[in-house]
């Protein structure tokens, strides 16, 4: 059931990331990268695909050479939703794939060169109507920033970020985003609190180089968790040393948890105990993985016994509550005449899941995602 969060967004300017609003009060959105050589048009191009089908707002590409800017005007043009080229070192990259139809630009402070080269990149992005990420990084800060601090510190990104701020002010361009990422989580966080106090720009969150699948998700989402609640950030990667689409299924699920942003199913399940007249853990695994498709938004509660499930049934839009031989059903709260056979019970839910979801659809549910 619909439970609206009551965390206060901090107010941000909006900027557009090709047709996709970033920042004001546009969704947060969830983005991942691309990990194929970008030189392999085909390889990448699957990809962007498979993030789209599971949500991605927008996919950043890595463009490291002219060879693969010129793969990027292929990618782009067989692509349906923004993409975002990753800048490092040569700063002439971003000037041709600007030329190309990329919809943001992501620089690096740390490695981009001069202001005379930044000035450069800022005159394309005007031209060709492109928003551009300052996109600071606690493993590759200037060289004086290092020095003055001797090691990344929540100063230090808030510096280097705030530096870049003010060229593009002085040459009166606002259409920007800023990242202050690090892989450690509190480091982020108190970078990231201490630059929102300082800019009215729209934030990309991210804890940078978070690890392997369970340990970057837990990592990330306690990070980005704490900032978000607070109110502060406009879109979201979440870095992980796995497939890509897992970032963008991670980033989501650290949104529906947090009632800011729900899309696709939000499971409440116990973690079972010698009470359980049906197999749950079973169930959950089978129906997250069968059900991938739906991106209707709503609760499903799958408890093994009446201590809780009850309970949890009525704020749910729909539960089950196991019972002795046969399981009760909730739809919208109120207990049902239906009652699930026991072993038959992840076939007998999917299939009012999805009996649920096309009536949404038919009813033209606006979703919120």
């Amino acid at each position: 059931m619909s439970h609206p969060s009551s965390i206060v967004r901090r107010v941000s300017k909006q900027i557009m990331v090709g047709n996709v609003p970033v920042g004001g009060n546009a969704p947060i959105t969830v983005q991942s990268m691309t990990n194929t050589l970008t030189t392999d048009v085909a390889a990448t191009v699957a990809q962007i695909k498979r993030l789209e089908a599971v949500g991605a707002d927008m996919v950043r590409v890595s463009v490291p050479t002219m060879n693969a800017a010129e793969a990027f005007r292929e990618i782009k043009a067989l692509s349906n939703i923004p993409l975002i080229a990753d800048i490092h070192f040569d700063y002439r990259i971003a000037l041709k794939v600007a030329e190309y139809g990329v919809d943001c630009l992501r620089i690096n402070p740390g490695n981009i060169g001069n202001e005379r080269r930044i000035r450069s990149v800022v005159d394309c992005a005007r031209d060709y109507n492109i928003p551009i990420r300052i996109g600071v990084n606690g493993g590759s800060l200037e060289a004086d920033i290092q020095e003055k601090y001797g090691e990344p510190t929540a100063q230090a990104l808030v510096d280097s970020a705030l530096r870049h701020v003010d060229i593009l002010d002085r040459l009166n361009f606002d259409q920007f985003k800023v990242s202050v990422k690090a892989s450690d989580a509190q480091l982020a966080v108190e970078s990231y609190q201490l630059l929102a106090k300082q800019i009215n720009q729209p934030l990309h969150l991210g804890i940078t180089e978070a690890g392997g699948l369970r340990s970057g998700s837990v990592k990330s989402a306690v990070g980005l968790g704490m900032l978000l609640s607070q109110g502060i950030g406009d879109t979201l990667r979440v870095s992980l040393a796995a497939d890509p689409v897992e970032e963008i299924k991670v980033g989501f699920d650290i949104l529906k948890s947090l009632r800011i942003r729900s899309r696709g199913i939000n499971f409440i399940a116990c973690p079972t105990c010698s009470r359980q007249e049906f197999d749950v853990i079973a169930t959950v695994n089978a129906l997250e993985e069968r059900l991938e498709d739906i991106i209707m938004p709503m609760d499903v509660s799958i408890i093994g016994c009446v201590v809780n499930g009850p309970g949890e049934a009525l704020i749910s839009d729909l539960g089950i509550t196991g019972g002795k031989n046969k399981s009760g059903f909730y739809e919208d709260g109120k207990r049902q005449r239906d009652r699930f056979d026991n072993n038959d019970v992840i076939d007998q839910l999917e299939a009012k899941i999805r009996a649920r979801a096309s009536r949404m659809d038919q009813n033209n549910i606006i979703l919120k995602v």
